[in-house]
């Protein structure tokens, strides 16, 4: 039997172990998923323990991104992005991806929404945000970063292809011409507050909110009543778990069973 995990400090409450136990059993995979939560000083004794026990691959949650960055071979995307989120034990150094990314483009790609040379808005420079605009610029999208702190979105911007950058009184100026918005903050997630006034939204715009508690976010509501295309946060969570489900496994995930355990485990 094989084992894979999350690793994370408080980890409780991941719903990862339900989502990917679920993706385990549908393909008939011999496999658990257990969690961890080590000392935030003792992250790097818990990956090479994790290595050195067998363990065949990891999820890495708060507060630890970054530090598995440090620790493991990350690939170019994860390299750029500046964190790891998956790691694949094997032979020689446990290496480490960036799935967030890929949640992106295949949340919009579940919503038959195309990326290639639109126009594309992201909110917020920090983990999500930086993984955001990797993958929305990878994919073709014209991205502007839009962050509270102007210089810390600037300083995204030089390193994303292309891509422009300002504070969120940029937003007024971007949003009613673009074509995506992505909301990489977590507005929205303790209160019923939203990014950005409900008047910028359009109805050729596709939203899609990272924040996934509350389900629908004020954000999603104001962007359902201007007429967009809305796009959930857990739909981001369930395709991050697919692409690390399908590194590890090199097998296609089974998406819905995957995401009837991930709304199990949100309820």
């Amino acid at each position: 039997m094989d084992v894979y995990g999350i690793v994370g400090n408080p980890v409780g409450h991941s719903v990862s172990p339900p989502m990917q136990t679920a993706g385990f059993a549908e393909r008939g995979i011999d496999a658990t998923y257990v969690s961890f939560e080590p000392a935030e000083s003792e992250i790097e004794q818990a990956i090479d323990g994790a290595d050195a026990l067998g363990i065949a691959g990891l999820n890495v949650t708060i507060p630890f991104k970054q530090d598995a960055f440090g620790i493991v071979e990350p690939d170019p995307l994860a390299a750029r992005i500046g964190a790891v989120n998956t790691v694949v034990f094997g032979d020689g150094s446990p290496q480490g991806y960036n799935t967030d990314a890929a949640g992106v483009t295949r949340s919009f790609a579940h919503h038959d929404v195309a990326i290639d040379s639109r126009e594309a808005v992201v909110v917020g420079a920090g983990g999500a945000g930086r993984a955001a605009a990797f993958a929305l610029a990878d994919a073709g999208a014209g991205v502007h970063i839009a962050n509270r702190t102007a210089e810390r979105a600037a300083g995204l911007a030089d390193e994303v292809d292309g891509a422009t950058a300002g504070g969120l009184d940029s937003l007024v100026d971007r949003v009613p011409s673009a074509d995506l918005l992505v909301n990489a903050t977590s507005v929205g997630m303790e209160e019923d507050a939203t990014p950005l006034p409900a008047e910028l939204l359009h109805e050729e715009l596709a939203v899609l909110d990272a924040v996934y508690t509350p389900r629908e976010t004020r954000l999603l509501r104001d962007a359902d009543a201007a007429g967009a295309t809305t796009i959930q946060g857990l739909w981001m969570l369930l395709f991050q778990g697919v692409e690390a489900f399908e590194r590890w496994t090199g097998v296609d995930a089974p998406i819905d069973a995957m995401h009837a355990a991930l709304l199990d485990g949100l309820e």
